[in-house]
């Protein structure tokens, strides 16, 4: 990261030619548009860049569509994947209501730091998330009304080459990747220089690692920071994995279940509040070492958890991932240690007030960060306010086999549920945090996104409904 005096000196010295302005749509999506470094100064920086709001899905209609992006000057970084470019994260702006764009998800994000002060409950949030991904050597996608195929390729997985090449011998089985060493793991040098790449941009990491699936599943942990800057930070994260895959003449997919039969990726939340310095949620004689508070916060989360899905997992996809058996959590609950349960309680580090969190296992990387943060944030703190019990809610602790547990609520197994739920929600509107216009906007382009994709059949159709 550089500072403004250093982007406007790098300015001056010619070695930044270019800004890009990025901005995130609804659907978590980065979007930018790039203007050249001699006409960025620092009318720019207060008056904003002018776009067309209506091509954005969800914005903006085109009779009300013109709308400024400002630039937020404590997001600055040099691109590392071109040349002379220097990179600030904008929020869009409605010039004739001359505020903040209600339906932006970095201001919704910033909102909900704010109502975290505003409630009493604490002074900062803090998020660690640990993003999944599958590194795919090729993948090959084809969508026509008469056409429809998928063709991953794999050096990990035996068979998958097309071009007949069974690579090594060395291969990584259905649910063993979890974690051998060179010569199995074989994008130990992807994932090293993907680090180096994050730290260069001031990112703070913690480990990389092979993950459970075949086929190049991996994960790279990030330190926790507050909401708004570990939401900045995912972004970055995918934007680096994908523009380096490239560059490695591979791919990057943050699909949560891209393959059958395999551990999906999911996109786990840890996240704690502090107020004056201390973990609010720690308590050493608790369950779990878990006080009053984080376990009213919990139980907030698991009792709006129906409606904060249709955020944090929102594509058909990943309701493919949301299946038992698959280390996915599917039981609305919490516990120290099973991971089948929707909010686990991290136990590594005994006695330590600082490391004290919840761990939410549901969201996966599809989400919007800024979105998905805030409706936890939000779900978890009505918990504290309303002084909630979950274990007079009935959502645990459960230690042993849930699946033995027979009343134990599982999550919705479908988008539309989700969605429905969220449509009749009433706790993240209430906050102020989400604008009702956010939550509608949003409801419909994931819904019209939805109700595309399952028109189209597939080949599972044919081949388990053909000879019907």
């Amino acid at each position: 990261m550089i500072d403004t005096k250093q982007l406007f000196a790098l300015i001056e010295s010619k070695e930044v030619r270019f800004i890009d302005l990025r901005f995130t749509d609804l659907r978590g999506t980065w979007q930018h548009m790039t203007m050249s470094a001699g006409e960025f100064d620092a009318g720019a920086v207060k008056r904003g860049l002018g776009f067309d709001g209506s091509s954005i899905k969800g914005y903006k209609e085109i009779y009300e569509s013109d709308m400024l992006l400002i630039p937020d000057m404590d997001t600055i970084f040099l691109d590392p994947f071109f040349e002379k470019t220097a990179v600030i994260l904008c929020e869009a702006y409605d010039p004739i209501k001359d505020e903040y764009f209600e339906k932006d998800p970095r201001y919704t994000a910033r909102k909900a730091e704010q109502y975290l002060k505003k409630t009493g409950v604490g002074d900062v949030s803090y998020w660690g998330v640990e993003t999944e991904f599958f590194l795919f050597d090729k993948l090959n996608v084809d969508l026509s009304p008469t056409f429809s195929a998928i063709a991953i390729d794999s050096r990990e997985v035996p068979g998958t080459h097309s071009d007949g090449d069974l690579g090594d011998g060395y291969k990584i089985l259905n649910k063993t990747g979890y974690f051998p060493v060179p010569p199995f793991d074989k994008l130990q040098a992807f994932r090293s220089e993907m680090i180096e790449i994050l730290e260069a941009l001031g990112i703070v990491t913690e480990c990389h690692h092979h993950e459970v699936a075949t086929g190049g599943q991996v994960e790279l942990d990030m330190k926790y920071d507050s909401l708004v800057k570990t939401a900045d930070k995912v972004m970055l994260y995918k934007y680096v994995a994908r523009n380096l895959a490239a560059r490695y003449g591979m791919v990057a997919c943050f699909l949560p279940k891209p393959m059958f039969g395999d551990n999906g990726s999911g996109m786990h939340t840890n996240q704690s509040i502090f107020k004056g310095g201390k973990n609010v949620f720690f308590d050493a004689k608790g369950y779990g070492e878990l006080s009053d508070v984080g376990l009213s916060y919990a139980a907030g989360l698991l009792s709006n958890v129906k409606a904060v899905l249709g955020i944090t997992n929102p594509t058909l996809n990943s309701y493919r991932r949301l299946v038992p058996h698959f280390e996915a959590p599917t039981s609305i609950a919490f516990s120290k240690r099973n991971r089948s349960a929707a909010i686990r309680i991290p136990m590594y580090y005994r006695g330590m007030e600082k490391a004290k969190r919840l761990e939410f296992r549901c969201p996966d990387p599809t989400t919007n960060p800024y979105l998905s943060f805030s409706a936890q944030l939000v779900s978890g703190v009505a918990g504290v306010l309303g002084k909630m019990d979950p274990v007079k809610m009935k959502f645990g602790p459960f230690d042993e086999n849930i699946w033995e547990k027979n009343k134990v609520e599982q999550t919705p197994g479908d988008l539309f549920a989700t969605l429905g739920a969220l449509e009749k929600d009433k706790v993240l509107v209430n906050s102020g945090v989400f604008s009702p216009a956010l939550i509608d906007s949003y409801i419909s382009v994931k819904r019209d996104e939805a109700l595309c994709a399952l028109m189209y059949p597939t080949p599972a159709d044919f081949h388990f409904y053909g000879d019907m």
